[in-house]
């Protein structure tokens, strides 16, 4: 008899997480006129790239975030 195939644990959702570029995002998803969200300051189009960016990208994403949530 064969055993079984060892079972693996399921794929995240977002199998591209980074553990070191975690996401801003802190689920209060609403969007101003300009499109930027009042919760993670991003802008709409960096939400939408977020899941394709590598770990640069995200630094510059989360960076200009933060700039935009300074002058808030």
């Amino acid at each position: 008899m064969t055993e079984p195939a060892p079972v693996r644990p399921p794929k995240p959702l977002f199998s591209n997480v980074s553990p070191a570029v975690p996401s801003p995002c802190i689920s209060f998803c609403r969007l101003d006129e300009q499109k930027v969200c009042h919760g993670c300051f991003r802008h709409v189009e960096d939400i939408r790239e977020w899941r394709s960016a590598d770990d640069a990208r995200r630094r510059v994403i989360c960076a200009e975030a933060e700039q935009r949530k300074a002058r808030a």
